[in-house]
């Protein structure tokens, strides 16, 4: 039986980014312009909370400890001990409207993460991959807002989300260089109620997109087709994980303001929720292997 359930009432200004570690088996997520990471353990307690000098687009937790985060100026390292924030690279230097924006690792320990125009309305966001050696590489160019970045189970085709094109991408994707070979559009959300924000993939391969503006988790089969809508309690969700023991929980964030906006009026918008008896398992995220 579907279950849906506030895990952790606090609201975030824009929560963003759940990542569900195996290794701690706990859960990270982000308030964008909180800017902080938070933690919780498995039962959803014991949180903890660390503030960030910058906006914060998205965090993946490292193979050497601590967390690469993409800030609005670039990559950065992060030491959960001391809340020390290091500058690895700076993405757009000199460039006040892009910030970095949603991120993951590929199943080879590379972490991408694309930026957005900071007013959603220009395409002067790009696509980035951060080597395990900090080298910086541009996949793709010519973005309004990244998000959504995920893998196949085989790690052969990347999933990436424009927010601002109302679509979601499919790249092959080199496994061995971490190249993008050509982009085809995957699913078009012209005709849904929403937008495409954060997504995931289950390990039948199907792909989740969260609706922004719509509340709801749209999930489609490898071949780009709508397979399952999941409704939720607000329509302000941003993105999802898969984590429990089992990975077959769903975590799903929601914000409370969008960026220049009013609160929303929805008692429980911004909290973290988790959504249990979708039957189905997602996959273990990998840490960054720099």
């Amino acid at each position: 039986m579907l279950r849906i359930e506030v895990a952790c009432e606090d609201r975030d200004l824009l929560g963003e980014g759940p990542l569900w570690d195996v290794q701690e088996q706990r859960l990270y997520w982000i308030d964008s312009y909180g800017p902080a990471i938070h933690r919780i353990d498995a039962n959803g307690g014991d949180k903890r909370t660390w503030r960030l000098p910058e906006p914060i687009g998205s965090m993946a937790l490292r193979t050497r400890g601590g967390a690469v985060v993409s800030l609005r100026s670039g990559f950065h390292f992060f030491d959960f001990e001391t809340g020390e924030v290091r500058r690895i690279n700076e993405t757009h230097p000199g460039e006040l409207r892009p910030r970095l924006n949603d991120g993951k690792v590929d199943r080879q320990g590379r972490f991408l993460a694309g930026s957005m125009d900071f007013e959603e309305r220009d395409p002067v966001g790009k696509l980035f991959r951060l080597d395990p050696d900090l080298s910086l590489h541009t996949l793709d160019e010519g973005i309004i807002c990244s998000n959504g970045p995920c893998w196949s189970p085989d790690g052969r085709t990347l999933y990436f989300a424009d927010t601002g094109r109302r679509a979601i991408y499919a790249y092959d994707y080199d496994t061995t260089t971490g190249d993008v070979l050509s982009r085809r559009l995957f699913a078009s959300f012209d005709k849904l109620r929403g937008l495409p924000d954060g997504a995931t993939v289950d390990d039948e391969g199907f792909v989740w997109s969260v609706e922004v503006y719509s509340g709801r988790l749209i999930r489609f089969d490898p071949s780009g087709v709508v397979d399952r809508i999941v409704g939720l309690p607000v329509q302000s969700t941003t993105s999802l994980t898969f984590g429990g023991a089992g990975l077959d929980v769903a975590f799903v964030t929601s914000m409370a303001r969008p960026m220049g906006g009013q609160y929303h009026r929805e008692r429980e918008a911004g909290c973290l929720f988790k959504i249990e008896g979708l039957g189905v398992r997602g996959l273990p995220e990998p840490r960054f292997a720099g």
